[in-house]
């Protein structure tokens, strides 16, 4: 037998495909785990996108493939919810790529785009797939630090600053996971500026956008960012459709096409009774997010209050599903999660899994009721 791919040797499995293994034994010897450390939305879609899903399975001419490029009606429907939320215009037919979840656009972009060599602008800390997908591919992952002092954004001093010869894509996420940073129009200018400067491809992961967020925001808003950027967006927290993998790329035509090249050859097309939930989906009004809202924000409460009796600081002016603590001096995230994972049986995700930048600090998922909020309060007590 011949070895492994050779880029099988710059990964490691996913943090949370590993830790909950651990996690699950420690179920299965009757641990009552309380598991606060992954983004999957436990609330269900909206009645009326399951019911779309159901009505079109039960169509004999729903089961077969299905275009690369998704229905009409599911692109114009994302250009619909577009134009709402964000008050921009996106073509339906050129601007718009619907994707199997937006994790998988990572790779499509990243494929697209990248050759063995070229360098990524990767934030620290920032979503892990950003690095591995760039390693997978035999590029160069260069981090870029976010620090809390600079409101966990770019410095743009600092950038200006490094070599950027083979720098072509540029990883951004607002708002921001994991330390739920808030979208900020202002920091969008400079991102594009920036990347129309270096010619360096801006690529803003737009899942969170109207999590705890009243004003939900798009890069596209920018004058120009068509030109330099891309877009991802999801509606796996918006719409509680992590399961379904539903996720969309915008950008200009000729990027959208090359994309669609990469695609064509990786996936034969979504399940039509999915693209019709989605569809659903699109269509629900303020109303929804504001329900979802209203339910995370009491959570976030809980959360605040947890925090606090394991004497950690945190910000509460932000955006998105997660809290991001910070430890005491001398602790270690790994300690403080084991800690509570074996003495409490609560399970957190340590932050330096994002990043150097994220040593010292630990995440609290808000995908969890209230009630189990309230038992996790209940056994630092």
């Amino acid at each position: 037998m011949k070895g492994f791919s050779k880029r099988t040797d710059s990964i490691q499995e996913y943090y949370f495909s590993q830790k909950l293994k651990e996690v699950n034994q420690l179920r299965e010897e009757g641990k009552p785990i309380i598991n606060m450390g992954i983004g999957s939305p436990d609330l269900p879609p909206h009645p009326s996108v399951v019911d779309s899903l159901h009505q079109s399975s039960l169509l004999p001419t729903s089961h077969g493939y299905q275009g690369y490029q998704g229905i009409p009606a599911l692109r114009n429907g994302y250009a619909d919810f577009h134009q709402k939320h964000y008050g921009v215009s996106l073509s339906a037919d050129t601007e718009i790529l619907p994707l199997l979840g937006s994790k998988e656009g990572i790779m499509h972009i990243s494929m697209t785009f990248l050759d063995e060599g070229d360098q990524v602008l990767v934030p620290n800390p920032g979503y892990p797939t950003y690095t591995s997908v760039t390693k997978l591919l035999l590029a160069e992952a260069v981090y870029y630090d976010l620090k809390s002092e600079n409101g966990w954004y770019p410095d743009f001093d600092e950038l200006e600053k490094m070599d950027l010869g083979k720098v072509k894509l540029m990883w951004v996420n607002y708002p921001h996971m994991p330390t739920g940073a808030k979208a900020d129009l202002k920091v969008f200018e400079r991102l594009i500026a920036f990347g129309r400067k270096n010619h360096i491809i801006i690529v803003n992961d737009n899942p969170y956008s109207f999590v705890l967020e009243d004003n939900p925001k798009s890069i596209f808003q920018i004058g120009g960012a068509k030109e330099v950027a891309l877009e991802l967006n999801s509606l796996s927290k918006t719409s509680n459709m992590a399961g379904w993998r539903v996720g969309f790329v915008a950008g200009k035509p000729e990027w959208i096409s090359a994309i669609t090249k990469v695609k064509s050859n990786m996936d034969s097309g979504m399940f039509l009774g999915i693209q019709q939930g989605a569809i659903a989906a699109m269509s629900l009004g303020r109303d929804w997010y504001g329900g979802l809202n209203e339910i995370y924000s009491k959570r976030r409460k809980l959360i605040w209050e947890l925090a606090e009796k394991l004497g950690l600081e945190f910000e509460k002016d932000t955006a998105g599903m997660f809290v991001w603590a910070k430890l005491p001096k001398g602790k270690t995230s790994d300690e403080l999660v084991d800690n509570l994972l074996y003495d409490k049986s609560i399970f957190v995700t340590p932050g330096h899994i994002f990043g150097t930048q994220g040593e010292g600090f630990i995440r609290f998922s808000l995908c969890v009721e209230e009630e189990s909020i309230k038992e996790a309060i209940n056994r630092l007590s």
